[in-house]
């Protein structure tokens, strides 16, 4: 004899919800990019391809922290209204009519 049991199945990857970046993020993280890029170029004066590929690389590096760290907008909270049909029914409780109704008959 087997015990009725739920089984769920684990959430897969696909179905957890992952927010993508907003326009902020994009274009703070871009601009940090280019700029810092251009930055370390000219300053470090350099035209050994290994040095500007670990600028590039710290460059991207800094841009994906600057990205990550721009403040999300807050959501506004979601008010759910509830209707009648969702409420159960109060039972009634035995003293609040002990006894049937009575009408008085007509004259």
């Amino acid at each position: 004899m087997q015990a009725n049991r739920v089984e769920t199945a684990p959430a897969s990857e696909d179905t957890i919800a992952m927010p993508r970046p907003t326009v902020a993020q994009l274009t703070y993280g871009s601009c940090t990019v280019i700029f810092s890029t251009l930055a370390m170029l000219l300053l470090s004066q350099t035209s050994s391809g290994s040095l500007i590929a670990v600028i590039t690389i710290t460059a991207v590096a800094l841009g994906v922290l600057v990205a990550l760290t721009v403040p999300a907008p807050r959501r506004a909270p979601v008010v759910v209204a509830r209707s009648a049909v969702d409420e159960q029914p109060v039972p009634a409780s035995v003293a609040a009519a002990p006894e049937p109704v009575r009408e008085p008959s007509a004259p």
